[in-house]
This record gives structure tokens, C-alpha cells and sequence, in this order.
């Protein structure tokens, strides 16, 4: 479910707080408090079918956050819940600005350098703190090229599928 395309994971339930129905969470989005701007949030409960949650309070709680969903009532109620991953539509996500992208529309495309020598396609991408890195994958070789628009990123064509990198190959 969480992997089609109009589908985003932008959280978890990482456990229970209480036993008036609220679960703790684990926010995927950045920054983290921004998980409170989605609702309604689709959750599976441990082989049911997804549900649509409309989450009535969410507030921070040491390093992560709680929160309490409509209809959710007492721990029982939420514990099947626990370790759902926490869903959104698409079109729930916010309008990019010119030359920004979301990294799940960068994985799985092409990677080629000024030369046109196919580097791999990214697995994934990660933070450092001076930029983000995406992990290129060909076969068993990875290479970690950093995501620096301009200067080591020359484009991406989300249509095309292809990012071009001046970037040698690793041998």
C-alpha cells in the first residue's frame, strides 16, 4: 500500500502512551513537528484493512511526539496499531519550489555522469548535515555522491528518470 505512487510513509506508531487510546510516534518528516500538519493519517492494524484516522492532537513528548485519533478511545483500541506505518496522500504534501524534490522521486532513477557513463540508480538517499547523499547502486558497487545542485548535480528529469552528475565512476 505505502508503495504506490500516491502513497507516502511520513511516520510510525511506535507505541502506546496511556490508556485513553494515544500512541507514540515517530515522525519521518522534516522538520519532525511537521507531522502534525497531515491529517487524516491511513493506518493498518495488524492484518486488517488500511483506515483512514483523523489524528484530534498531536503534541511533542520527549524525542517524539504522542497523539490522540478520532475513535480511538483505550489502549486496546490503539495497540493494534502499533508499528503501523503512519500514510498520507500525495496531494497532501506540500508544493516543491523549482529544483527541489522529494527524495522518493529521486530513488530508482538512472544516474550518468557528463560522459554518459551509467553510475547506478539510487537506492536511497541521506542526510549530513552539509547536504544530503545519494546512494548509487550498480549491481554490488555502491558509490556516495553527494545531492549538491550546481556543482555536482548538473539536472534531474523526473520524466526522463535520470539524474546527470559531474561525478567520475569509482573503480
Amino acid at each position: 500500500m505505502a508503495e504506490q505512487a500516491d502513497k507516502v510513509i511520513i511516520g510510525r506508531v511506535a507505541g502506546l502512551f496511556g490508556v485513553k487510546g494515544w500512541i507514540k510516534v515517530q515522525s519521518y518528516t522534516e522538520p519532525a513537528t511537521g507531522i502534525s500538519n497531515y491529517s487524516p493519517w491511513l493506518l493498518q492494524a495488524s492484518g486488517a484493512a488500511w483506515q483512514l484516522l483523523e489524528p484530534k492532537v498531536v503534541q511533542a513528548h520527549g524525542k517524539g511526539f504522542i497523539a490522540k485519533l478520532s475513535g480511538i478511545e483505550d489502549r486496546d483500541a490503539a495497540a493494534v496499531f502499533v508499528r503501523s506505518d503512519i500514510v498520507v496522500s500525495r496531494e497532501q504534501l506540500p508544493e516543491l519550489s523549482q529544483g527541489e524534490y522529494y527524495w522518493r522521486d529521486l530513488e530508482g532513477l538512472t544516474v550518468v555522469n557528463r560522459n554518459d557513463v551509467t553510475l547506478g540508480t539510487v537506492d536511497y538517499l541521506f542526510e549530513t548535515g552539509a547536504n544530503d547523499v545519494l546512494v548509487v547502486r550498480d549491481g554490488d558497487r555502491e558509490q556516495l555522491i553527494p545531492f549538491s545542485v550546481g556543482s555536482v548535480v548538473l539536472s534531474v528529469d523526473l520524466q526522463a528518470r535520470l539524474v546527470r552528475v559531474d561525478w567520475e565512476p569509482e573503480d
